[in-house]
């Protein structure tokens, strides 16, 4: 799935909410390695012995270790941090489903795409999926807050 298309403006990275129409989509791959789930366990607190213990997991009905499910998730906040809206946007809540496992040397693809926005409010309802090849492993939605124009002048001037 291609990134949204830019269109041609000077402002920093990312998009003003004016620019922003539902259906626009982006989307961030990356590759969980057995170092992403150790720091992440080392960083989260969570080391839960299905993700950092082998002979523990493959007593599971996994049979082997899986990432954590807010490992994949947390590519979705790079999606939207730094593709769609991008930066200054706000991350305000989130929904999730975890609907399939993620393995160490999967490459997980974050996809954001607009599903509502409410100008007034500069809020942007973000339908929220992250996909391992054809499989769906994460589903949900995101709240985001844009900041105004002079906000956003302020983060171009620094």
């Amino acid at each position: 799935m291609p990134d949204a298309q830019r269109p041609n403006t000077s402002h920093i990275e990312g998009y003003r909410l004016e620019d922003i129409k539902v259906g626009m989509s982006a989307a961030f791959a990356k590759t969980i390695t057995e170092a992403d789930v150790l720091l992440f366990a080392g960083v989260s607190g969570d080391t839960n012995s299905i993700h950092v213990n082998e002979e523990f997991a493959r007593r599971t009905r996994f049979g082997r270790r899986i990432a954590h499910g807010m490992l994949s998730a947390s590519l979705i906040s790079t999606a939207l941090g730094s593709k769609l809206p991008g930066p200054g946007a706000i991350y305000q809540s989130q929904t999730l489903k975890f609907v399939a496992p993620v393995y160490m040397g999967d490459t997980v693809e974050a996809r954001v795409t607009v599903a509502e926005i409410n100008r007034e409010k500069r809020r942007i309802v973000m339908r929220t999926e992250c996909w391992v090849g054809d499989k769906q492993v994460v589903v949900g939605e995101a709240l985001i807050w844009v900041p105004p124009p002079e906000e956003e002048a302020r983060l171009r001037s620094s």
